[in-house]
């Protein structure tokens, strides 16, 4: 009986420390969910087609920052069930989101239902932290699972559109019907066809009485993954590396975490952006947002793709996002768009910055192209004159700009107001003619200034985007063309050295690349958005880290 009785107090205490264990572990997670009130969670999926690739992967996103891990099943070559979800769940090194994603709705997952089902009840009695069902199935997975759910586990029930994003009423009903299912945790993905069908999809999130993933898919939806925190959103997904995402427009996860500093990002963060059409290549955001941390301001800034900047401006006119960065095809809009334009900006014809004010919400359009670039220019060709001037060095010299739009603008009038004689080429020669007049120029074609050469020592400035990455063998002029020029610029600055300015310096002209121009518009930028002083050297310094 003595003998029993130790067994049988042995037991006991076995169950109390279990017991006991529970307890401490229930505890750490309302600690962790206390501390992320009001962060998103970070999420990187794991797309690899083997199970060891996925604990290697798991492992890597752990080092690097991620909160989450979503172990997609419908990725792996071959899978077998309780062993696969024994090695991937035993020892995660961070929470596990488990998804099975059929074909039908985006995912790999060809076979029935039942035995994904069985994957994912596997994966709840293996401790896995959410499971994800779709809607269009999840009442049929919650019959199946029949009194069997764990505690532990947080069902997603999701709905994913590849086609486009409903109104916001749809999207509201569609939260509702999420909601009735029993969803612990309500997730809708859709696409964007304008980056405007973003602000519906953060609409609904603010107003979602759950917790809710909202998340917009491809380029024109990135601010969706981005802004999560701002508005309300429960995680983000981001990719380990490019290649591997698992939903089109995707960010890595050292760009969320280190352009976008998105742990930072709260409700009052203000947002700035770079509008326009292509803004994929701009090293505005990594400028920006370095400089934004170095001074600690609340801010945030995005590459923000706009099809049409009427529709943009009236879709995120609210006070939080309180300026841009416009570049190439909107810049003659801004300024058209523009409550009150700054004198300089508004006879160059084109605004590169705007700035929502505080005090009434009206737009003030800028102009720092101007600066950045004729200063850039001033200072290289002193630089190689070896003194400084009280005359511009630019005064009576030829100065040809290619290029009519709105840089062109600025850097015609930049080099007017130095005393150059400005020559506008384009291929448009009656766009051509329409700057050569307003800035007191001459116009040619592009194709005339093949043969135009009047003296020696002339200056160009490639204003247009010809050049420009991924089309980087393309140039405005051939080789044999630059021989009468003293000076090449090149407004582009992806890449840093353009075919334009590498067959210059070839010939010996002294070129300035697109990053003088970029940061010193930037600083200019800086100023406007901030009211503090350019960190020069940082801005600088980020910029060649990327090149």
């Amino acid at each position: 009986m003595q003998v029993i009785s130790k067994r049988l107090s042995l037991f006991l205490r076995t169950i109390d420390l279990r017991e006991k264990e529970r307890e401490r572990e229930r505890e750490r997670e309302r600690e962790r969910e206390s501390d992320m009130a009001g962060v998103s969670l970070v999420c990187v999926p794991l797309v690899a087609k083997s199970v060891e690739q996925m604990l290697s992967e798991m492992a890597t996103a752990k080092v690097h920052g991620a909160d989450v891990v979503e172990i997609r099943l419908d990725h792996l070559a071959s899978f077998e069930p309780r062993r696969d979800l024994d090695l991937l769940l035993r020892n995660r090194p961070l929470p596990a989101l488990v998804t099975y994603r059929p074909k039908w709705e985006g995912g790999e997952y060809e076979g029935d239902d039942g035995r994904r089902f069985e994957a994912l009840l596997l994966a709840m009695e293996f401790g896995a932290d959410y499971v994800d069902i779709e809607l269009k199935v999840a009442q049929e997975f919650l019959d199946y699972l029949s009194g069997k759910r764990q505690d532990r586990t947080k069902l997603i029930v999701s709905s994913h559109n590849y086609q486009s994003t409903p109104s916001t009423e749809d999207l509201s009903s569609l939260v509702a019907r999420i909601q009735a299912v029993g969803a612990d945790i309500v997730k809708i993905a859709t696409t964007a066809v304008d980056i405007v069908d973003v602000a519906r999809m953060f609409e609904v999130m603010v107003h979602c009485q759950v917790p809710m993933i909202g998340l917009v898919m491809g380029e024109r939806g990135l601010i969706s993954r981005i802004l999560c925190p701002k508005f309300g959103g429960y995680l983000t997904f981001a990719t380990l590396s490019v290649g591997k995402e698992s939903t089109p427009g995707q960010p890595t996860l050292s760009n969320l975490l280190n352009i976008y500093n998105i742990k930072q990002i709260r409700a009052d963060t203000k947002v700035y952006g770079n509008v326009g059409k292509p803004v994929g290549h701009s090293k505005g955001p990594i400028v920006h947002g370095a400089a934004f941390r170095s001074v600690g301001y609340n801010a945030v800034y995005l590459p923000l793709l706009v099809d049409d900047f009427a529709s943009f401006l009236h879709t995120y006119s609210s006070p939080d996002f309180a300026g841009f960065s416009v570049t190439m095809p909107h810049k003659e809009a801004a300024l058209a768009f523009s409550d009150e334009v700054d004198p300089i900006a508004k006879h160059i014809g084109a605004v590169n910055t705007l700035i929502k004010r505080p005090s009434d919400g009206k737009l003030i359009g800028y102009n720092t192209d101007y600066t950045g670039a004729i200063s850039a220019i001033e200072a290289t060709l002193q630089g190689s004159l070896g003194k400084v001037s009280a005359c511009s060095p630019l005064a009576d010299k030829i100065f040809v700009v290619v290029g009519a739009g709105g840089a062109g603008k600025a850097l015609a009038y930049g080099a007017k107001e130095k005393g150059a004689r400005v020559i506008i080429a384009n291929r448009t020669y009656e766009r051509a003619k329409e700057l050569g007049n307003l800035v007191g120029g001459q116009a040619i074609s592009l194709a005339d200034l093949e043969n135009f050469h009047p003296e020696e020592g002339m200056i160009l400035a490639n204003a247009t985007s010809i050049g420009m990455h991924p089309n980087i063998h393309d140039t405005p002029l051939s080789k044999e063309a630059l021989k009468s020029y003293a000076l090449v610029f090149d407004a582009i600055y992806n890449p840093l050295v353009t075919r334009l300015l590498r067959e210059a310096e070839e010939l010996g002209v002294t070129i300035v690349t697109g990053m003088e121009m970029f940061i010193r518009q930037a600083m200019g930028q800086f100023e406007l958005f901030t009211g503090l002083p350019a960190p020069e050297k940082l801005m600088r310094d980020t910029l060649l880290s990327v090149q």
